[in-house]
């Protein structure tokens, strides 16, 4: 499973580097059932941990080969048609635009009360069934374009059977052996049952509900059906299964909390969050599915080993915008398709789109779901340790809902993935090296994972790997430092957390807490874990970065709405404190932060709706001062990772995106590929890693097969 980490740079212009590439291929047709899954397991502690909580020891899992990957695939299991489009792309397209196939998976039918209404125009009578198949006929339109071909492209329409008898609906277009596949599972928006509405939230929550189907008109699923909780969890899973994706988008599990006021109004939002319910409910579905995969037996071929995304719903209209406006307008462009127009010549006697949608109408509201793309754990990826004694570089990842391991081999290429266990995990890590060598593990854990508010349950939870040569490899015990939330509904608004090691030993541990600000807790030379600390001030963006500078100080930065939040120690061993900040720009994404050679800080970040990027420098010493280093277009969109040189000036400085891009010294751009041929795309932001004395600095990104590739930055002059 290992690939080669030999790598090239390819001058590319501006245009040409994308910022989040991803890749997919899926599975051939579906037939036959598969058997109900095994239950996710729930024999965790429940994840309190408030001030004074010790830490926990989480019950010992057993450990797993992960089987080796196909081609890359991206599954997206999502609530109505649209969401992949108005919350997932630009990735959607970017996935199609590698020719990589994708499988989008639509859980209800998007029906709502059956009114297909253009705006400005008379409403037409309500007629559910022929709006379920004009909304599906958008999506036609909306792929078909993505894939470069007309609108009205003729698809393969047929279905595919799911557990329990039931049928779906399977819509399929292949083009010059790309494929798309659409499926339909169409469970009613609304519903009633005994004189009661029901819907999906109701599927989640509540034991006993049952949810009927609602297929298109002209559909060939040959009837209406029904589904329970555990049944939809199984239909999930046989989807999985069969398709095997590498990479699985889903949307919020744990949206944010939201006041609703007239500034915020509550609209289709659910109580007290920011996010559809039915967004959460088909995500919480979708968690559950994929940690029963992860779960269920792996047979001879081991553990899948899938990667996992998530996705911003309604929050896109609550924090600044992140999208460039060239995106904005690949993202319209969809739209536009899927909206469609009621004088179109679709041959879809039912409709030609979601007629709210089409014509540019997006981008007159004011709701902002066209002008971002935010994820839920946007610090996720690899992380990187390069070892002081042997240069080795060591990668730490979550595979399917697990933590794995690739160990530097002495020709730097990474083995094949060990199993760490400890899930089901977010996808976001944290790792830092102790002082005494050991490398220590940060994940966001999903606890526990079921319909009730005291079962659905997060907490942070930690591992530890000895250093090398003194008993790194031997089996260590996951650890639960609980949460900063004391109430279970409550822990579901914990974020991913940082981590670093501070110049005197103490390890610095960071989340967002669910008021959105930040909390921390230290763990100090001699094992013992402060409480749960909660720092002055913030109301922050999920996704911080952390960093220790020169003088051993430690450095925390997050992106509020409208600057940069910093809090710094004063010294070494003091607690932090709210830092300086510059409002020189207003940040549009996550920050990341890294220490130059001569002791400096440097924090880059995303301006709001722009390519470009800023690159500010805090000086070591004091009096603090802070300069521009840099403010230019770096290509794409999407969290930036900065890769300090041995000199804090942009003539030194490396920006890394998306797809393994990296900024070059005189504003353009390369990006550094795998040599292997059909090596899959990188997924999501590469991770950089600081060589001790002196080296090279190490990228690494992952590629959408699960494989690691491994860079090595040379000074001035891109990659090794």
């Amino acid at each position: 499973m290992a690939r080669r980490t030999e790598t090239h740079c390819s001058a590319l212009s501006r245009r040409a580097v994308l910022a989040a590439v991803a890749g997919a291929s899926a599975a051939g047709m579906m037939s036959g059932c598969v058997a109900a899954p095994r239950p996710v397991p729930s024999d965790a502690p429940a994840a309190g941990g408030g001030s004074g909580t010790p830490v926990g020891r989480l019950a010992p899992q057993p450990r797993r080969a992960f089987a080796r990957t196909g081609p890359a695939a991206v599954m997206q299991i999502v609530a109505h048609p649209d969401d992949d489009l108005f919350f997932m792309n630009p990735d959607v397209a970017q996935t199609m635009e590698n020719g990589v196939p994708v499988t989008s998976v639509y859980i209800t039918d998007g029906g709502s009360f059956g009114v297909n209404k253009v705006p400005g125009r008379p409403a037409p009578e309500a007629d559910v069934p022929a709006y379920v198949s004009a909304r599906q006929q958008g999506l036609r339109q909306a792929y078909a374009q993505m894939m470069g071909l007309p609108l009205f492209t003729p698809w393969e329409r047929g279905t595919v059977r799911l557990p329990g008898g039931r049928e779906a609906e399977l819509n399929r277009l292949e083009h010059l052996g790309r494929r798309v596949d659409l499926v339909f599972l169409n469970l009613r928006m609304h519903a009633r049952a005994g004189g009661r509405p029901v819907n999906l939230t109701h599927l989640w929550k509540t034991p006993g509900v049952l949810l009927p189907t609602q297929p298109a008109a002209g559909s060939p699923v040959s009837g209406a059906s029904s589904y329970g909780h555990d049944d939809l969890v199984q239909a999930l899973v046989a989807l999985l299964r069969r398709y095997r994706p590498t990479l699985i988008r889903t949307l919020d599990p744990d949206p944010d909390a939201q006041v609703h006021d007239q500034r915020h109004p509550r609209g289709s939002d659910q109580r007290g969050y920011s996010d559809h319910p039915d967004h959460t409910a088909a995500a919480l579905f979708a968690w559950r599915a994929l940690t029963s995969w992860a779960a269920g037996p792996g047979g001879a071929a081991g553990a899948p080993a899938f990667q996992t995304e998530a996705y911003r719903g309604y929050y896109n209209q609550r924090w600044p915008h992140n999208l460039p406006p060239q995106t904005v307008a690949l993202k319209t462009r969809h739209l536009n398709a899927y909206g469609g127009d009621p004088s179109w010549g679709c041959g879809n006697s039912s409709g030609c789109g979601d007629y709210s949608i089409g014509g540019d109408r997006v981008l007159a509201s004011d709701r902002g779901w066209v002008r971002s793309t935010h994820r839920r754990y946007p610090t996720a990826g690899p992380r990187a340790v390069v070892d002081a004694d042997d240069g080795r570089t060591t990668v730490y990842a979550v595979l399917g809902t697990r933590l794995a391991r690739w160990s530097g081999r002495p020709d730097g290429t990474p083995g094949d993935p060990e199993d760490l266990g400890g899930g089901p995990l977010a996808p976001s890590i944290a790792v830092t090296t102790a002082a005494d060598g050991a490398h220590l593990v940060f994940a966001l854990r999903f606890s526990r994972l079921g319909p009730g508010v005291r079962h659905n349950v997060r907490e942070v939870v930690m591992l530890r790997q000895g250093p090398r040569g003194e008993g790194r490899d031997r089996e260590e015990t996951w650890q639960s430092l609980g949460s900063p939330e004391t109430e279970p509904r409550r822990t579901r608004l914990t974020g991913t957390p940082v981590a670093v090691t501070g110049a005197d030993g103490r390890t610095h541990l960071f989340v967002r807490n669910g008021h959105k600000g930040v909390s921390t807790r230290v763990l100090d030379t001699g094992g013992t874990w402060s409480p749960w600390r909660r720092l002055p001030g913030g109301h922050v963006q999920e996704g911080l970065a952390a960093t220790v500078d020169g003088d051993g100080r430690v450095h925390l930065f997050a992106a509020s709405s409208g600057w940069m939040e910093h809090w710094a120690q004063r010294g070494a061993r003091g607690r932090l404190k709210k830092g300086s900040r510059r409002l020189v720009a207003r940040p549009g994404d996550v920050p990341d932060a890294v220490t130059a050679a001569d002791g400096s800080v440097l924090v880059g970040y995303r301006r709001v709706a722009s390519d470009r990027v800023m690159v500010e420098r805090l000086a070591a010493g004091r009096p603090a001062r802070w300069s521009t280093v840099a403010d230019r277009p770096v290509s794409g969109y999407g969290r930036v990772a900065l890769v300090g040189g041995r000199r804090p000036e942009a003539s030194d400085l490396r920006i890394a995106v998306g797809g393994g891009a990296l900024g070059g010294p005189d504003g353009d751009s390369t990006v550094i590929r795998a040599a292997a041929r059909g090596a899959a795309p990188v997924l999501g932001t590469p991770t950089t890693a600081v060589a001790p004395h002196g080296g090279p600095a190490v990228m690494v990104a992952l590629g959408l097969d699960g494989i690691p590739v491994v860079t090595r930055v040379r000074e001035g002059s891109g990659s090794a």
